[in-house]
């Protein structure tokens, strides 16, 4: 019997049976709704009362409830509710606020690889009481998720640096720093083409710097969840009188995180589980105190994330580039070679077209560069800014 017909047939047996009302439309909501036991949902709304008064990493949502309910075994495996489902529990006990559609613009972002390992680094300032200020400087290994975390009373550029070299011992040596134009990295000073100590000495360890563009921090996303993460589930659930107290309590922090906490692109990993399946190396304590206080300039790349303005142009590093006037309102990738001196832009208008260089200038500098030390090469090949991003 076809499709039709039986149709047809179908529509002559409910004539029939309730004459012309058994042909109105009828709503295709299920009779029957199939659902969870009573008892499941009563576990997911309990889990989530236990999360909601943790004293530190007070994570309410569907996937901490889920990983609770998975880690203390609290309903048999196939009893255990998806992420989906538990939402819907929480929207029905208002619990949770429908989620906002947001719309995602292509832009160009640096990709880590195994053989391209990239730090990203941010600060955070909180006030306590009586107006003092407390810094909290982040570094996150954006392949494995893992954090380094510094407390300080500024974010000079001599703290910046402490922090970034702590960073370095701790979660070893990236290829890239993903940075904002934060004076704390890029310094104070206005003069063209100033190349400041933190980005001498990022280069003096063979680390290319990747700045996103200015005013514009979701292109440094990961990190900045993590400030707020941080800002959540360790500083608005406490009471702190001093720095002092910040930094003895800070390790719980950063201990939750690492052995608790699953970041949502670890696939039901934490920071810790995943740190065992790679391997870093780290900056050792003799290579620290052999970096010398007056940094040269090394040979090494430092790219630029910008958006073209209106009349087609760029600044980096307090100066003006002509792009194109056509590529206004368009991000561009710009990538300062310095033992070529040249500087090179690249584009890519989507992620389905391949990236086109659009200008080369030479770009001259004023102090001789030096090579970079052997100890330091961990590129076979410097990787092709074609495949950045």
């Amino acid at each position: 019997m076809t499709v039709k017909f039986r149709n047809r047939f179908h529509g002559v047996q409910r004539y029939l049976q309730w004459g012309w009302q058994g042909l109105k439309s009828e709503s295709h909501q299920r009779h029957h709704r199939s659902g969870y036991p009573t008892q499941v949902r009563q576990v997911v709304l309990r889990v989530r009362r236990i999360l909601a008064k943790r004293k530190i990493g007070r994570l309410i949502g569907a996937r901490a409830i889920q990983r609770e309910i998975r880690r203390g075994r609290l309903l048999p495996p196939k009893q255990q509710p998806s992420e989906s489902t538990i939402k819907r529990f929480l929207r029905d006990a208002h619990l949770t606020p429908r989620p906002t559609r947001s719309q995602a613009v292509y832009h160009p972002h640096p990709t880590p690889r195994d053989a391209y390992i990239i730090q990203a680094m941010d600060w955070t300032a909180r006030y306590l009481e009586g107006g003092a200020k407390v810094y909290a400087f982040h570094s996150l290994d954006l392949a494995i998720h893992d954090l380094y975390q510094t407390i300080s009373d500024n974010k000079r550029g001599a703290t910046a640096e402490a922090h970034a070299l702590k960073t370095l011992e701790n979660l070893g040596l990236p290829h890239a720093f993903l940075i904002d134009n934060d004076a704390a990295w890029c310094g104070s000073l206005k003069t063209a083409r100033y190349f400041s100590h933190f980005m001498r000495l990022a280069l003096w360890l063979g680390i290319e710097l990747i700045f996103i563009p200015l005013g514009e921090a979701e292109f440094n996303g990961a990190v900045e969840r993590l400030n707020g993460l941080w800002s959540q589930q360790f500083w608005n659930l406490r009471h702190f009188n001093s720095r002092a107290q910040v930094r003895r309590c800070s390790p719980q922090f950063v201990a939750w995180y690492r052995e608790c906490y699953e970041p949502p692109h670890l696939d039901e990993q934490t920071p810790a589980e995943a740190r065992r399946h790679v391997a870093r190396c780290r900056l050792t304590a003799a290579q620290c105190r052999a970096i010398p206080k007056q940094l040269p300039l090394t040979a090494g790349r430092i790219h630029f994330i910008r958006l073209v303005d209106p009349q087609g142009d760029i600044r980096l590093l307090h100066e003006t580039w002509h792009v194109d006037h056509r590529l206004a309102g368009q991000y561009v990738w710009a990538t300062i070679t310095l033992h070529e001196q040249q500087l090179r832009i690249y584009h890519r208008r989507s992620a389905h077209v391949p990236v086109r260089l659009c200008k080369t200038f030479r770009y001259r500098l004023s102090e001789p560069i030096v090579p970079l030390q052997t100890q330091f090469k961990r590129f076979e090949r410097r990787r092709n800014v074609f495949t950045m991003w």
